[in-house]
């Protein structure tokens, strides 16, 4: 399943193919009813249409992602009229009226519309994003999928945007590619397929691709990364990725390190999951998913520092070979860890992954994204995700990136009265220290930084969508790939950072 293609065309009325056209409608100032945006007047020109008295039929308020379908059935330049609520035009109503817009033309050959006219290049993306994920379809059915996203979409523009689109797409299709990354079931997917996907995406992006089998990984001490993958039949990988700046992009200092969760399915391991709580685990790789998807968009976006993606990848599985609760197994640069909880397995691939960023690496930020905790989702719900950090400049300009690209964030306390809940009698740490289990869970992560700045996102609370809203489609969101990207194309990521170490 492929996402819409988006055009630029300075009059979508004139674009050859039949199309369904997708008229703005806002918000009303004042009371007064909703009024027709860019567009509408052009095309009252070409079709014969009383659309106020088709918005008063239909008692529509302009409110964002409202739509109202109305057929041309004499017109063959245009077989149906979608007049869709863009709110008062904000971002967010923007995402939303795509979003809407995209489920209601599935399956249609193309649509054309001036929506995207509404907003500035803010707003061109959020619609581009919010109807190409709104789109999103998954489906390993016999007989095909039920429905499929609409293939073309025509907006209306001049072709000086046309860098501002490509950039939309990008970023877009980072989301589309982590959905369905964590969509894939897990008797494909497992660690040496998530090689062969970086693979491809290092092709297409011009990576670099450096890749540990479990021989390197026991040679290297990763243990962390190879007790959790121990009885698989699939064994582990660390999967990096580099990504340098093009001489033609306006280069920055510095350089960041992203790391994701790739656990390709946990069973919890001997401390095992009940059934119920282990029906969705093909997607406990979502962290990796979106950094090898924000990886694949850098260049599109032209990052101006160089970044690496790090994805420790192993299946947590149930056999003669699996490490046991007490067991004590030591990480990359010698801390050890004592097993409390084979379920406590996530940041025990991170630990190992993040140890080896810090010490061979060397960045000037850490950041790690997993679906890490279940407490997140006791403390944030469902639509919101959490996020730890000890650099007050990395904390801030990360939620200021996820609240531009509409992915909501909540920063929680690193709270120091909970460290003596690590401490073990018998290693340097214990990785089932207990409640409050997300910030436990952040303070393990802590030790593993080397006193870089850091930011740690659990996106437990979001990996996963139980019902369509808006541009999340039920199943797995991707969610943390547009934070990402919108931070680290801003012209100097790295601004005002501090050396915690």
């Amino acid at each position: 399943m492929t996402p819409p293609e988006f055009v630029l065309r300075e009059d979508v009325l004139d674009e050859g193919s039949p199309s369904i056209v997708a008229i703005p409608v806002l918000v009303g100032a004042d009371d007064r009813g909703p009024t027709l945006g860019p567009g509408a007047a052009e095309f009252l020109d070409a079709v014969d249409l009383d659309l106020f008295a088709l918005l008063d039929h239909h008692a529509a308020t302009g409110a964002a992602g409202e739509i109202v379908m109305h057929p041309l059935l004499d017109d063959e330049r245009f077989p149906a009229l979608a007049l869709v609520g863009v709110g008062s035009g904000t971002s967010a109503d923007l995402r939303a009226a795509g979003a809407a817009l995209g489920r209601r033309v599935k399956d249609q050959d193309q649509v054309a519309t001036t929506i995207a006219s509404v907003g500035d290049d803010s707003g061109l993306r959020a619609f581009v994003v919010g109807l190409t994920l709104g789109s999103f379809e998954f489906h390993w059915r016999r007989g095909g999928a039920k429905a499929h996203p609409v293939r073309r979409v025509v907006l209306g523009g001049s072709p000086a945007l046309q860098p501002a689109l490509d950039k939309a797409v990008a970023v877009a299709l980072a989301g589309w590619r982590a959905r369905f990354l964590a969509s894939v079931p897990s008797n494909a997917k497992n660690p040496a397929w998530l090689v062969e996907q970086a693979q491809v995406f290092a092709d297409e992006a011009d990576l670099k691709l450096t890749v540990w089998d479990e021989k390197q990984l026991a040679d290297e001490g990763f243990g962390g990364i190879l007790a959790v993958g121990a009885a698989s039949v699939t064994p582990p990988r660390l999967i990096r990725l580099d990504y340098t700046p093009r001489r033609s992009v306006r280069k920055g200092s510095g350089h960041v390190v992203i790391v994701g969760k790739g656990i390709t399915f946990d069973t919890g391991g001997l401390s095992i999951k009940p059934g119920e709580a282990m029906v969705n685990m093909k997607r406990d790789m979502t962290g990796g998913a979106v950094v090898l998807a924000t990886m694949a968009a850098l260049a599109a976006l032209e990052c101006p520092i160089k970044v690496t993606g790090l994805v420790p990848a192993a299946e947590n599985a149930i056999g003669g070979d699996a490490y046991r609760p007490g067991d004590v197994i030591r990480h990359y640069g010698g801390r050890t860890t004592e097993v409390t909880n084979t379920d406590a397995e996530g940041r025990l691939v991170l630990a190992d992954a993040m140890a080896y960023a810090a010490a061979k690496i060397k960045p000037d930020a850490l950041v790690d994204i997993a679906t890490l905790t279940g407490a997140m989702k006791v403390a944030l719900g469902l639509r919101t995700g959490g996020f730890f950090a000890n650099d007050e400049a990395l904390a801030e300009v990360i939620a200021k990136a996820g609240s531009d690209s509409g992915e909501r964030l909540w920063r929680l306390p690193l709270a120091e009265e909970y460290e003596e809940k690590l401490t073990s009698k018998v290693a340097d740490g214990d990785n089932g220290a207990g409640n409050p289990g997300a910030i436990t869970a952040a303070l393990f992560l802590q030790h593993f930084t080397g006193g870089l700045p850091w930011l740690h996102l659990d996106v437990a609370s979001v990996g996963d969508a139980p019902t369509d809203d808006h541009e999340w489609t039920a199943g797995p969101t991707g969610f943390g790939a547009r934070t990402l990207l919108t931070w680290l194309e801003r012209e100097n990521p790295l601004a005002g950072l501090t050396h915690v170490g």
